[in-house]
């Protein structure tokens, strides 16, 4: 890898950020769900309780199933990453990358479409720190030797029919959703939010990113194993995350979709078996980097 200055104390820091939001989002508070017509004419009705006293009874069950995911497999996850990122392991150092991924994705939608409340700053400064930390893990990989660290039996086609697979599933469901607001008088199921935060998102930077990669692991390029990776990793906790919500959601009652209630957690399968075999076929020179003997991690965190 390359020396990459990372600061020691950035992944902690946004442990403990991630540790204090979520833990905040799951406390009970006072107070009762009540109706509500928006700016839309759109009826909802509001959570009334708790930090996210201002969401929809939706919206906060999805952000308190996060809240969830967060607690118990992606801090867990991210402070095995980090230990042995510091270790030199580049299976680490992929996992912690794409650990780092799912808290910049889930603090973005945070920022932008949780309802304003006591731990806005405390989002902002996930979002600032795990862009940070994001963009500085992706920096330290060697791209020249990451292809050689990876087996022949890798089933290249396989991680990009996935991909591809999410990438469409993703253009379905969204632009399904999009295009049923086009028809006279149709009023967006919005809720609480301006606009289709999420959907920009997954249309505007995901899914370009999903097809980008499985092109070119297919091509065996290095960028292509480095994005694929990171990839599958952030979905695996962001597929476990949008199972938990929309179950859920069906609890309190929330429309959801069957096809949702289907497929995500069937993506969250899948993502996980692929992650295991991808681990499974990085080559022995990487054990031996676990070791500390031949993949360095930057300076800074090994100090």
């Amino acid at each position: 890898m390359n020396h990459i200055p990372i600061p020691k104390w950035l992944v902690p820091a946004i442990g403990i950020l991630a540790f204090i939001a979520a833990v905040g989002g799951l406390l009970p508070g006072k107070g009762q769900p009540y109706p509500m017509t928006n700016f839309r004419g759109e009826q909802v009705i509001i959570n009334g309780s708790g930090l996210y006293q201002w969401d929809t009874v939706s919206s906060a069950a999805q952000m308190q199933a996060n809240d969830v995911v967060t607690l118990a497999l992606g801090l867990p996850l991210l402070a095995i990453a980090y230990s042995r990122a510091r270790r030199g392991s580049l299976r680490g150092q992929l996992l912690l990358t794409g650990t780092l991924g799912f808290i910049l994705y889930t603090y973005i939608t945070m920022c932008f479409g949780a309802a304003y409340n006591q731990f806005f700053l405390v989002y902002v400064a996930l979002f600032s720190l795990s862009l940070l930390a994001f963009i500085l893990s992706m920096m330290s990989f060697d791209l020249k030797t990451l292809p050689a660290q990876f087996s022949h039996r890798l089933p290249r086609r396989w991680i990009a029919g996935l991909l591809f697979f999410i990438a469409a599933f993703l253009s379905l469901a969204w632009l399904g959703r999009i295009v049923a607001t086009f028809a006279p008088g149709a009023v967006p199921l919005l809720e609480n939010v301006t606009s289709m935060f999420i959907q920009a998102l997954d249309l505007g930077i995901v899914l370009p990113l999903c097809v980008l990669a499985g092109i070119l692991i297919l091509r065996r390029n290095a960028w292509g194993y480095l994005l694929a990776s990171v990839a599958l990793i952030k979905f695996l906790t962001l597929g476990v995350a949008v199972s938990l919500m929309s179950l859920n959601m069906a609890r309190v009652g929330a429309t959801i979709s069957a096809a949702e209630l289907i497929m995500f957690p069937a993506i969250a399968v899948a993502t996980l078996i692929t992650v295991v075999v991808l681990l499974r076929n990085i080559s022995g020179r990487i054990d031996e980097g676990e070791k500390g003997q031949e993949v360095g991690f930057p300076a800074s965190l090994q100090e």
